[in-house]
């Protein structure tokens, strides 16, 4: 089967979206598939057209941006030829090019999935709120022409104003997760290295440094956790300056991170490969996902955590609770409350054994191969050839 897989941001950008269709379209290809990529040039020393993991990428150049969104004048060219190339397509939502795409999956009667990630949701300002409106007017546009629409968890559908719009075409299939193995030897070296002074415990928020991640939450909770636990390390592992429309938040808070990191409490580790994510998660003792808003519909981060027998403690958010509702591994707290993701802190590091679950069946039900499977069913009921 011929694949076309379309979204503004690719790898090696990283976010949950990226790292969800990256990890899908590898499992494809290793299954037989053609897997093309369409996305956006968003970094000019990118190249225009190669192959990763047995995948091809193809990147529109980007004329200029508009808030997070980019404008590709060559998009639509190169969405023709490729529509016409493959067999189905698969969408990533938000997404301001998705209607387009959509509408000629629809006139050349290629079988057209959505996948839908969160709601859009953009800082105050006119140019921001002008791109949030243009995005929901052509995702729901995109919704309109598709065939089909996967999201994550019926949770988060039940909540979303978008998919509930859409409930006849909505399929529920959970997120590919996955990590490379990593061996006793590399976890202890990599303790060795970025905890040298055995700070315990460790507790890890694993994200972009991005205003709906809750930074803050974790800031106003560490004060109650250092009376406990005074020699408590928490990394941050993701990327966390000079992020596009986040850097105001960064300087509003860092003052604060500063201080916690000059008396070793906070650490910034940047971004992790999945090789050393791989040795990272043994090390922790609690994963922390305090996000505020629907721009965040599950955490991938979660599932990896678990599966190497972390507890978590995420915000009572659709679709972000259910990866603690469904494994048990963790507590949920209210949006935006310091004082009980303190408490929930606590409570974890005081007992880790009462949140300590089988890590196998969780590897099992997020395979990637296992994901790519229940799309491929999906696409054969499509009449998908």
């Amino acid at each position: 089967m011929r694949i076309l897989i379309v979204l503004t941001y690719y790898r090696p950008h990283i976010s949950g979206l990226t790292i969800y269709a990256e990890r899908l379209a590898k499992a494809w290809a290793r299954r037989g598939h053609q897997v093309t990529v369409l996305t956006s040039r968003y970094d000019p020393k990118l190249a225009e057209d190669e192959v990763q993991g047995g995948v091809r990428i193809v990147r529109a150049p980007v004329l200029f941006r508009l808030s997070k969104g980019v404008i590709m004048p060559t998009f639509g060219l190169l969405a023709n030829k490729l529509v016409a190339e493959n067999d189905v397509i698969q969408l990533h939502l938000p997404q301001f090019d998705a209607a387009g795409v959509a509408l000629r999956g629809r006139l050349l009667n290629k079988p057209t999935v959505i996948t839908y990630h969160c709601d859009l949701l953009m800082h105050p300002g006119w140019l921001p709120q002008l791109a949030n409106t243009a995005v929901h007017l052509m995702n729901n546009l995109a919704a309109q022409y598709t065939h089909r629409i996967v999201t994550y968890t019926q949770d988060y559908a039940d909540h979303s104003a978008y998919l509930r719009r859409y409930m006849k075409k909505l399929r529920i299939i959970p997120p590919p997760v996955e990590l490379p193995g990593a061996s006793p030897e590399e976890i202890a070296t990599f303790r060795s290295v970025n905890n040298p002074h055995g700070r315990h415990p460790v507790i890890a928020m694993v994200s972009r440094f991005a205003t709906e991640k809750g930074v803050e939450v974790m800031l106003k909770a560490l004060p109650r956790v250092l009376e406990s636990y005074p020699n408590a390390l928490v990394q941050f592992a993701g990327p966390f300056q000079n992020i596009h429309g986040e850097e105001a938040y960064f300087e509003r808070l860092e003052p604060q991170i500063r201080d916690f990191e000059a008396r070793g409490n906070w650490q910034f580790m940047g971004a992790l490969s999945p090789k050393q994510l791989s040795a990272f998660y043994p090390n922790l003792d609690v994963l922390v996902l305090p996000s505020l808003n629907s721009t965040e519909a599950f955490g991938l981060v979660q599932i990896e955590a678990m599966m190497n027998g972390v507890p978590c403690v995420a915000s009572n958010l659709p679709g972000v609770r259910q990866p603690v509702k469904v494994h048990e591994m963790g507590k949920i707290i209210p949006i935006g409350d310091s004082a009980a993701l303190a408490d929930a802190l606590l409570e974890i590091l005081g007992d880790p054994s009462a949140f300590k679950r089988e890590p196998q069946p969780i590897i099992q039900r997020y395979l990637p191969d296992t994901i790519a499977a229940e799309y491929e069913k999906l696409f054969a009921e499509m009449g998908a050839k």
